[in-house]
């Protein structure tokens, strides 16, 4: 069985991995120890939320392991998922994480689910102060910008089966790992019309 410190920096490795990887540098040991302290591990169970609407959102994730979609919920009681997270994704409420104000999204794990948490507090010391992180957060925001305008794009100009193929495309994986209610959500589709143009993309 491996030491403490050895079992840390296993937990830690992936998210390593990625900071080199969109940092586009090799973040050193020393840095890296920063970096684990600032975040926390915690363990959610499916079904378990890690935010519900009108809650401030106080961390964004880095998931380890596992799945979390992100949705709100309508007047009528209809659910829309803004976003699924996966392994090596990162899942959270910029906007109520960032302005302390009310989120109006709940986040939810969909299997049971292995996070890194930071606060934005701490995600502020690590830019300023480590410049792979800075970097790291440079190359997230650009990405997270250019997914958001494909998603309103999308929605906008294709039709739903351009959607359906557009996510079997880019993530063929969702169609095994999360209901056809909650895919039909992400698209923007009912649930029969995502049945009925996944059996005709697929035969």
């Amino acid at each position: 069985m491996g030491s403490p410190t050895s079992i840390v920096r296993n937990m830690h490795y992936p998210l390593r991995v990625y900071i080199d990887k969109y940092a586009a540098t090799t973040i050193s040991d020393a840095d890296f120890e920063l970096v684990q302290k600032a975040f926390a591990f915690k363990r959610y169970k499916k079904g378990q939320y890690m935010l519900q609407e009108g809650e401030v959102c106080k961390y964004i994730a880095f998931i380890l392991q596992g799945s979390m979609r992100q949705y709100s919920v309508d007047a009528k009681g209809g659910e829309h998922i803004l976003h699924f997270g996966i392994e090596n994704w990162w899942i959270g409420d910029r906007e109520s994480l960032t302005m302390l104000t009310p989120s109006r999204y709940n986040i939810e794990a969909l299997e049971d689910t292995e996070v890194l948490l930071i606060t934005s507090e701490n995600l502020q010391y690590l830019s300023t102060n480590l410049p792979a992180i800075g970097k790291m957060i440079s190359m997230m925001d650009q990405r997270n910008f250019i997914a958001s305008q494909k998603r309103i794009h999308d929605a906008l100009s294709l039709t739903a089966e351009e959607r359906f193929l557009e996510l079997l495309k880019h993530h063929p994986d969702f169609l095994q790992r999360f209901p056809q209610t909650m895919l039909a959500s992400y698209l923007g589709i009912t649930a029969e019309t995502f049945s009925r143009i996944r059996k005709k993309a697929l035969k």
